[in-house]
């Protein structure tokens, strides 16, 4: 199960290991071991520019997830979901916002998007939020903790 994360410009100082190993724990965990991700880290900058051409919002978001749908897949690359693009700039922000470590943050990202990949949609109604709510949180239970070990620089 490949999972291929991308640290965009050197915005980031990091080693993409341990997210990579964190995504491939939740996919196990979601029923989706075979699968392939591709994560990328950008800046506000960078997801403002993809949140206008794609959702027609003009602002800065903390994560999209950009699903491969079934006609789109490539021959040979049936196990691709889709990308899962994050912006660190606004995931350091919001971490402090809610008292939590960069490592917390991202974790809840990456599952947020991840669950987006495979079709769940906070947006559709009250329940799906709250359906998605709930997994999202036994997944970060399930999974256990994303460990960087201070490999992001502050």
């Amino acid at each position: 199960m490949p999972v291929t994360v991308l640290a965009r410009r050197r915005i980031h100082s990091l080693r993409t290991r341990p997210l990579g190993d964190f995504v491939e724990r939740a996919l196990k965990h979601l029923g989706q071991a075979s699968a392939e991700v591709c994560v990328s880290l950008v800046s506000d900058a960078e997801i403002q520019a993809l949140n206008r051409q794609y959702r027609h919002k003009d602002r800065p978001t903390d994560v999209l997830a950009f699903p491969v749908r079934e006609g789109e897949r490539i021959p040979g690359d049936e196990q691709h979901l889709g990308d899962v693009v994050i912006s660190v700039d606004t995931a350091r922000r919001q971490a402090e916002e809610h008292g939590r470590s960069l490592e917390e943050e991202l974790a809840t990202l990456l599952i947020h998007g991840l669950l987006h990949l495979l079709g769940y949609d906070h947006e559709r109604s009250p329940a799906e939020a709250r359906k998605m709510r709930r997994l999202e949180r036994r997944l970060a239970a399930t999974v256990g903790p994303l460990r960087l070990r201070g490999e992001f620089l502050t």
